[in-house]
Formats: structure tokens, C-alpha cells, sequence
């Protein structure tokens, strides 16, 4: 490659990557989509080769995309870091630092932490990177985010994932008023919700689904759960709920964001429920637009309804290392 590649370049490509599209890509740097497409037929010019599988929906790297996304990616972060090593003489932390977060997360957590972040850190630009749990692990291993949020079950499948834990959420059910449940007193048997079609958080189609919090209360207690259906986006969990297609059975913030008019929320048995962290990456260092990142998370109260951990109270004493 020449020293003529720009840097513009690898941001819509990697844009491309990080989106699925060509036009959300242009969406999320703020460009036309047909100057994201030129910047990449300019990169896929000077490599020589294809890096997108164009014939696909979405489109999907090809071999040299994906090796040469990792160096992007490297070169980028490089910037920033050089860039956010000013911030000393600057008189303030700078820079651009990727969040990743999950929908109940995104709606009822991130919103007040950006604000604060704002009037904290002006000069710290977050990118909000929207991706189901199992996707996020995957962003975080490419460098796609600089931290994430996510529940703590499964673990992270990268080893070099750490965690700090932020809050405790209980488990609910969701139900018509009309639903036989509904002459149950809280919180609703697990024994009871089982003789019903269940609807649940993750993928039908994904093993690890299994090992969400949801399937191991009841998985402790005797009971194997088969949905009838999963869906990661709370609003659409409830949605099919309201349409008579079973019970849900999700966690407590998933149902507080969603539109829950016409069905009831009710806490469902058991001492289990959801554990949400924050995630970075051990091995890679973390800038100082990262590092503020992170001390906004953890000084961010968090939602209502849900009980701070020890770990994050300690935290906030001590901050990340």
C-alpha cells in the first residue's frame, strides 16, 4: 500500500463492517453513501482485491477485508491514542471511544451517561455501537468498541475480557391480564409458567442461548425450557406476548423500556436474576478517552428498579485498572 491511502478510507470501511450496510454506514459517520462507497473502491484499488462479497445480504468481508480490517483498526486506535496523549497539555481528556451496549442497556442506562458525559468530558466523543450480547463479545474481540455493556451469563467468550459488575436485576413475567397466571400471586411459580408456551430473551437458533439467566433459574429447578420463540429486542418480546404467541420471560429493565400497555409485569420465583457489567479488553491498553469512558459508567447511578453491586461500589472509590 501506498502512502497515498487516506485515513477517511479505512473509517468508511470499517464503517461498513461495523454497521452491515453501505447506507448505515454513511449514516453513522455522517456522509453520503456514495462517498462511502467511493472510499472503499478506492481502498479495494490500492489492495488490489475485493473486500466485500457484494452479492451478499448483508454484505460480508472477504479474506483480505477481514486481515486488512484488523490493521484499520490498529492504525485508527494508534490516532486516537496519539491524539488523546495531548489531552495533558490540552487541559482536559479527548478523543473518540466506542460503547457498546445491548437494548434494555441502551434505553434505560446509556442516555443519563452520556449526559453526564457531556458536561463532564465535552471534549470525549462517544460512538454508541447497538448489538445483541453474543455480538458485542465479537465486537470487542475485532476492537470494534473500547468497552462494553452486558450481562455477566454466558461469560464473555474472550479470555482477555474483564468485567466489573454494575447492577442486579430481578427476572419477570410477562402475561395478557387475562392469562390463567394472572390469578397467581407474586412472584409467579416457575412450575406454572412452564405448562405455558414461553417466549424468551436471545436466538432459537443459538446454543448459547440456553445459558442465559432466564433458562438456567429454571434449568436449577428441574425445568428444561423450549420456547416457542426468542427475540433479543424487548419491544418485539412484548409484542408477541400482546399477540397471544406465549409467556415472556425476560429480564426487569427489558420490560421497564418496553411499551408494556395491554399485558402485566410480574417478578417470577427465585433468588436468580440478571448480573450486567461493564467490559474491556486486559490486554489492550486503554486510551484516556476509554478510561473516562469507563469512570462515567461506573459513577452513573443505575436504573431504577435494580440493585447496585459491591464491586462497582468499590470501584468507585478506586477506578478502573
Amino acid at each position: 500500500m501506498s502512502a497515498d491511502v487516506r485515513l477517511e478510507w479505512f473509517v468508511s470501511f470499517l464503517a461498513v463492517i461495523d454497521t452491515g450496510s453501505f447506507v448505515a454506514a454513511a449514516e453513522s459517520t455522517r456522509r453520503s453513501q456514495p462517498r462511502v462507497s467511493t472510499h472503499v473502491a478506492s481502498l479495494e484499488r490500492e489492495i488490489g482485491l475485493p473486500l466485500f462479497d457484494r452479492r451478499k445480504r448483508p454484505v460480508e468481508l472477504t479474506g483480505a477485508g477481514a486481515a486488512l480490517a484488523v490493521h484499520a483498526r490498529e492504525i485508527l486506535h494508534a490516532l486516537e491514542s496519539a491524539e488523546a496523549s495531548m489531552a495533558p497539555w490540552r487541559g482536559g481528556t479527548r478523543g473518540v471511544v466506542t460503547l457498546g451496549s445491548y437494548p434494555s442497556a441502551s434505553a434505560a442506562f446509556v442516555p443519563r451517561l452520556l449526559a453526564s458525559l457531556r458536561r463532564s468530558s465535552p471534549d470525549v466523543q462517544v460512538v454508541l455501537l447497538e448489538r445483541s450480547t453474543l455480538e458485542l463479545d465479537d465486537a470487542l474481540t475485532s476492537g470494534a468498541v473500547d468497552a462494553y455493556l452486558r450481562p455477566m451469563s454466558p461469560p464473555p467468550a474472550s479470555a482477555s475480557a474483564r468485567s466489573l459488575p454494575l447492577w442486579n436485576e430481578p427476572l419477570v413475567v410477562v402475561h395478557a391480564p387475562e392469562h390463567p397466571l394472572a390469578r397467581l400471586p407474586e412472584p409467579i411459580p416457575l412450575g406454572a409458567v412452564v405448562e405455558h408456551p414461553i417466549v424468551s430473551i436471545g436466538r432459537l437458533d443459538a446454543p448459547e442461548t440456553g445459558e442465559f439467566e432466564s433458562y438456567q433459574l429454571f434449568r436449577e429447578h428441574g425445568y428444561e425450557v423450549e420456547p416457542v420463540q426468542a427475540t433479543n429486542q424487548p419491544q418485539t418480546l412484548v409484542s408477541l406476548v400482546r399477540q397471544g404467541i406465549g409467556v415472556g420471560v425476560t429480564n426487569w429493565l427489558a420490560a421497564q423500556v418496553a411499551d408494556t400497555t395491554g399485558v402485566e409485569v410480574r417478578r417470577l420465583e427465585g433468588p436468580a436474576g440478571r448480573r450486567v457489567a461493564v467490559c474491556w479488553d486486559s490486554v489492550r491498553p486503554l486510551t484516556p478517552a476509554a478510561r473516562t469512558l469507563l469512570h462515567g459508567i461506573i459513577d452513573t447511578e443505575p436504573p431504577a428498579g435494580t440493585d447496585p453491586t459491591p464491586e462497582r461500589a468499590r470501584a468507585r472509590r478506586a477506578g478502573p485498572r
